[in-house]
């Protein structure tokens, strides 16, 4: 099974997790969250996902979900990712790219993985009120 750390800003991470869990179910293994705080330290905050990093990352793959290009989180997990075989590092999550993430781990394998949770994401960016006007 491919495992997925969450990282972001503030408490954002947890919500997707539960809103997610909510929409696909409970992921019971393989999943970490990691919400980054204005009062950890830098150190803190590299030592936190380092260590989360090394504890999930498997045979499978490692899938790291992240708020928003360009913040700490990506900036962090960044480089610790560099020599990991079989891990990405995606920025922009939202609730569609991570329930793709949990409803396909089992199923897909890595690359395949990837792609999907990057097109699923995209997919849930859309202004659809100018469907209904098109009628």
């Amino acid at each position: 099974m491919i495992n997925i750390i969450v990282i972001t800003h503030g408490e954002f991470g947890a919500y997707l997790i539960e809103a997610a869990e909510g929409i696909v179910g409970a992921q019971r293994e393989g999943l970490r969250n990691i919400s980054i705080s204005p009062r950890m330290t830098l150190e803190k905050v590299k030592e936190v996902i380092s260590a989360a990093m090394a504890d999930m990352h498997g045979a499978d793959g490692l899938v790291l979900l992240i708020d928003m290009p360009g913040g700490t989180p990506m900036n962090v997990a960044l480089p610790l990712a560099r020599d990991i075989e079989k891990c990405a590092v995606i920025c922009g999550v939202n609730i569609n790219m991570v329930t793709s993430a949990f409803a396909y781990r089992q199923a897909l394998d890595f690359d395949r993985l990837v792609v999907k949770i990057m097109d699923d994401g995209r997919k849930a960016i859309c202004e659809v009120k100018s469907l209904l006007m098109k009628k």
